[in-house]
């Protein structure tokens, strides 16, 4: 019998996680996936971040082949930070030799036989979004430059000669650091 996990996120009520819950629990019985207790998770809290305490609790217990098919709500109830970090999940899942299915949308599933291609568009989806992520970095960084703004680190005078001078009464770098208020690497930059 194929032992199915149950993922559920709900940012409001409990009760919404309660209907969540009845609605996975009827079709993982209709699958004949058997459903232990303890691999029903439940967060209460943004779907933005991983740092959930059942999410994180979920893929311990998928590490340890605590189930077999994880089961959730959609997509956007097991992770919202992302189609990459979402793909990223998914696979990790696929990995651990967990296959996983979204009850409300039905071409999410890696337990038929259009695994392999779910997977592949899913992988299409996250290399677009990095794209979009790469140029619109590169919009916002040429538009900083447009308006005049200087990108980097800010530049560090450093006066060589009393790096050098410091140097010379026998102070240690890191006391010439402190005392010119510069890296230790970059007084020994100066001072050679």
């Amino acid at each position: 019998m194929t032992r199915c996990g149950i993922y559920s996120r709900v940012s409001t009520s409990k009760q919404e996680a309660e209907n969540q819950l009845a609605q996975l629990r009827a079709f993982a019985s209709l699958q004949g996936w058997g459903l232990a207790p303890e691999t029903i998770y439940v967060d209460q809290v943004t779907g933005k971040h991983s740092s959930r305490p059942q999410f994180e609790r979920m893929f311990h217990d998928a590490s340890q082949r605590k189930f077999d098919v994880l089961l959730f709500w959609s997509l956007d109830r097991l992770s919202r930070e992302g189609a990459l970090e979402t793909l990223q999940h998914l696979t990790r899942l696929t990995g651990y030799g967990i296959q996983w299915r979204s009850l409300t949308e039905q071409y999410l599933d890696s337990t038929g036989i259009f695994r392999e291609a779910v997977i592949s568009i899913l992988a299409v989806v996250a290399k677009q979004e990095r794209v979009r992520l790469s140029e619109r970095t590169r919009a916002g960084l040429e538009r900083a430059r447009q308006q005049g703004k200087i990108l980097g680190r800010p530049r560090v005078n450093v006066d060589a000669d009393a790096v050098r001078e410091l140097r010379a009464q026998n102070l240690s770098w890191a006391e010439i650091s402190r005392r010119l208020g510069i890296a230790r690497s970059t007084a020994q930059l100066y001072g050679a």
